[in-house]
């Protein structure tokens, strides 16, 4: 059994808030993703969800809410998401500005690439 610690780190100008805690079935991705080096900020995000794969909560929603991002994060959500894909009963909560075409269609393009649902809300 793969025993999963609660992973938060706080957001800042150019890196995103994540709070990603199994016993409260919260999962989440919130703020600016600019970084240079996304591969090593996400990094551990990645190894959080190959981990939870292994024993994971009947369902999973990971909410994701960004103001902007860049193509390097776009990657490496790809890389999040196809683990996702891997766990039965997940979605992914799309939140954005109704203003925000940008946003919203970077999220249909990723939805495009996966298998896991995806939520379209606007806030």
């Amino acid at each position: 059994m793969t025993v999963v610690e609660n992973l938060e780190i706080i957001g800042t100008e150019t890196t995103p808030y994540i709070n990603f805690s199994k016993e409260n079935d919260l999962f989440q991705i919130d703020g600016r993703s600019l970084m240079e080096d996304a591969e090593i900020f996400y990094g551990p995000l990645v190894q959080w969800f190959i981990g939870y794969r292994n024993n994971p909560n009947p369902k999973t929603e990971l909410t994701i809410r960004l103001e902007y991002l860049n193509t390097k994060t776009s990657r490496q959500f790809l890389d999040l998401f196809k683990i996702m894909e891997g766990i039965p009963n997940s979605k992914i909560v799309w939140q954005f500005s109704d203003e925000d075409e940008d946003m919203e269609e970077m999220g249909q393009e990723l939805a495009e690439l996966v298998s896991v649902p995806f939520e379209f809300k606007t806030n």
